[in-house]
């Protein structure tokens, strides 16, 4: 009988143990689910009461990070003290800031009592891409009082926030930039009763112009809670207004549908293109309207042209890596593009984080003697992460783990989480003279094509996103030897392809200084571009469109090293369309021209799908 009851006993504390280790924490949290291989057991130092403490810790970061909008208070806390306890022990410092005061005090003191006698004068002048005081309001009284004011005590911060010794190089510009963006709220030209131009509109249309701009305040509140695309974008419907290109689907597996565009020329070159954009962006950017499509000029030169055209990945995705990219992208792609053209070699090109993806591959590729790539151009990409702009401020330890435990809930990074970061860097431009513009002075800008592709917007998978912050951006693995390709590690060297890069004056994604450090990474030569415009207008740059240049060099391996501010004094400037230079580069490196190949080749297990654009581009 006592075994008997001891055995019942033992088989009831099993069961609750079981029940423990199968769902720990699971009437708390009914999504959380055990990893595979879970041994068992829930004591206080057991697996399991480590996994639900995790568990935990993740849940309550994810809350956090959307009430913070994805940043991480505690670096932003870290920074700020870092900065403060240092300026707190430099009595030196704070001399000089209190000097600054009294002189920026007096200046503006001159200036109130000069400025109702010369309506030109002033004592600071807003910075060249501070456009907020253009208007010839500004120089009147009192107008100019608060525009002067308010950039004098803009720049009275910068002074504080940096050049305090002993606080680190990040955090400095972490507390500068921050301290930026909160002053530029409180901007005169945000306020109707301080802004001179809504004023004068205001008195000219009777008030018109208010009522109008409250209406377009609830339209875009109503299509953000609805998740619609601004007004005017649903004018733009891709394979009918954009995207238009003729072309087939020949190709698709679970992350890509590859499109083979028809040819438009009686020969084509030898070597098809192969183009990776960049998978936080449809693809179709470069294949906009008829006028302004790479691909469609590409095809018009002769060109066999391949496009990558990604999945929007959904929460079901989220275990997918940089290596799932890579072989599922740019590897499945590069082989139907050779199998269906018969080629031996391809010309690739690669947009943005494509690009960064298309170098890995082309790395991995020339490291184990795999020659397939003809050429390798890269548009608006990094390599190397050292200066990648202002992007960084929102990368260290503290942020990559905040970030990491948002897309652990969600299982990814959501569009409007990365629009509302690009936008933070350029809030003058795309949050507050916005608002000037629409709500103030009921304005609306007209929608285009390139305004209309940038509101479709697509997500990225948990796991990528993790290992591209902690790889790339943090750790700088592939400029340093440590980014390994099917268990290897590779770097930018491995890279034996003559390289076309293309950077642009204005881009605050991908700054083409740091794009610029291709040039002395890889021992091949690199023809660098420096074009006008930003991240998207200045690679969609039609022959053509005006008020278009660029600066073009080529450097050998053995040049040794130019600084990307000598490189940009010796580059004469061109007028026109980088394009036509990108498109006779290619001809130099293309063998000869031949016959148009097949559109896919049922043959050799590439048959036609269905036509451009495809089924993927279309994915909410």
């Amino acid at each position: 009988m006592a075994d008997d009851l001891m055995q019942a006993g033992n088989r009831k504390q099993q069961k609750g143990t079981e029940h423990l280790a199968q769902s720990p924490g699971q009437q708390f949290f009914p999504s959380f689910e055990m990893p595979a291989g879970y041994p068992g057991g829930f004591g206080p130092d057991s697996p399991g009461a480590t996994v639900f403490a995790e568990t935990l810790d993740r849940v309550a970061r994810a809350t956090l990070a959307r009430a913070s909008l994805g940043i991480s208070p505690v670096a932003l806390w870290s920074a700020y003290l870092d900065w403060f306890l240092h300026l707190a022990i430099s009595p030196g410092k704070q001399g000089k800031l209190a000097e600054k005061a009294a002189t920026k005090l007096m200046r503006l003191a001159r200036f109130s009592a000069l400025c109702g006698l010369q309506g030109d004068h002033s004592c600071i002048e807003p910075l060249p891409q501070d456009r907020r005081f253009d208007h010839e309001g500004w120089k009147q009284f009192p107008f100019n009082l608060y525009a002067q004011n308010f950039l004098l005590t803009q720049q009275w911060w910068s002074n504080a926030m940096t050049g305090v010794r002993g606080v680190s190089a990040h955090h400095e510009k972490v507390v500068d930039f921050t301290t930026r963006q909160l002053l530029d709220v409180f901007s005169p030209s945000n306020y109707l009763l301080t802004n001179p131009e809504v004023l004068q509109k205001t008195q000219a249309e009777g008030g018109q112009n208010l009522v109008r701009g409250l209406q377009h305040f609830w339209e875009d509140v109503e299509r953000q809670m609805r998740r619609l695309p601004p007004p005017g974008a649903e004018d733009y419907k891709v394979g009918e207004t954009v995207g238009v290109t003729p072309g087939k689907v020949v190709f698709r597996n679970h992350l890509i549908e590859l499109i083979q565009y028809e040819p438009q020329t009686p020969e084509v070159k030898a070597e098809p293109v192969l183009i990776v954009p960049a998978w936080i962006m449809k693809y179709y950017i470069l294949d906009l309207s008829p006028q302004n499509s790479l691909v469609k000029y590409l095809v018009s030169k002769g060109f066999t042209v391949f496009m990558v055209s990604w999945r929007n990945p959904g929460p079901a995705d989220r275990e997918l890596g940089m290596e799932d990219y890579r072989k599922l992208g740019v590897d499945a792609a590069l082989d139907a593009a050779l199998a269906i053209t018969g080629a031996r070699k391809a010309h690739a090109a690669g947009y943005c984080l494509g690009g960064t993806l298309l170098s890995i591959a082309a790395a991995g590729m020339m490291h184990r003697g795999d020659d397939r790539l003809a050429s390798l151009s890269l548009f608006a990409a990094q390599v190397d992460f050292t200066e990648a702009g202002e992007l960084t401020l929102f990368i260290d330890e503290s942020e990559v783990s905040f970030l990491e435990d948002m897309m652990w809930e969600s299982g990814g990074l959501d569009t409007s989480q990365m629009a509302g970061a690009f936008q933070l860097l350029r809030s003058n431009d795309m949050i507050w003279s916005k608002g000037v513009r629409e709500y103030l002075l009921g304005e609306r800008a007209p929608m285009f094509d390139l305004m209309a592709w940038n509101a479709d917007g697509t997500r990225m998978p948990y796991r990528m996103h993790s290992e591209y912050l902690t790889g790339l951006f943090l750790n700088n693995d592939f400029a340093e030897g440590r980014y390994k390709v099917d268990g290897t590690p590779v770097a930018v060297e491995d890279i034996k392809a003559p390289v076309f890069a293309v950077g642009t004056e204005q881009d605050h994604v991908a700054p083409w200084r740091s794009v610029f450090k291709i040039c002395h990474l890889a021992e091949q030569d690199v023809t660098f571009v420096l074009t006008s415009g930003g991240h998207n207008a200045g690679i969609v740059s039609e022959p053509g469109h005006p008020h278009r240049h660029y600066r073009i060099r080529t450097s050998s391996a053995g040049d040794g090293y130019l600084d990307p501010k000598s490189w940009q004094a010796e580059a004469p400037v061109r007028e026109g369309s980088w394009w036509e230079a990108w498109t006779a580069w290619l001809d130099s490196q293309s063998t000869a021209t031949g016959p148009v190949p097949p559109i896919g080749n049922a043959s050799k297990g590439y048959p036609v799908l269905g036509s451009a654009p495809g089924t993927y581009v279309l994915m909410p």
